[in-house]
């Protein structure tokens, strides 16, 4: 079970780089004002909620008791960096402040999972 834990470690770490990465890879776009949403964006953000249910599945599994508030908390800045991206992605430009707004929620949820015992 330890290895699914990591693999899934893993994919998480990945989601969150894919989002952040597409997020900021698109920065000197604005100025050209053809910055957009990329839909690996998107992909990124749907893996990292896969793969947190699935980690906070196998904590359950393991016999173990997560921090459910932390988990709800990082549940909800995920659900606002989904909304960001879907009310977005279609849009054939989008401004500095949403792409920073989704790399800073993005980076407040890595800060949440790593700093909150």
């Amino acid at each position: 079970m330890e290895i699914v834990k990591g693999i899934l470690v893993v994919l998480h770490i990945i989601g969150f780089g894919v989002v952040l990465g597409g997020t900021l890879a698109q920065l000197p776009a604005v100025k050209l004002g053809k910055a957009r949403i990329l839909p690996g964006v998107l992909h990124g953000a749907s893996l990292l909620f896969a793969t947190g249910l699935l980690l906070v599945g196998t904590i359950y599994m393991m016999g173990g008791q997560p921090n459910n508030m932390k988990i709800g908390v990082k549940l909800l800045v995920l659900i606002g960096i989904i909304v960001l991206i879907l009310m977005n992605r279609k849009k054939e430009n989008v401004s500095a402040g949403v792409l920073g707004a989704i790399a800073g929620l993005s980076i407040v949820n890595v800060c949440l999972a790593v700093l909150w015992n």
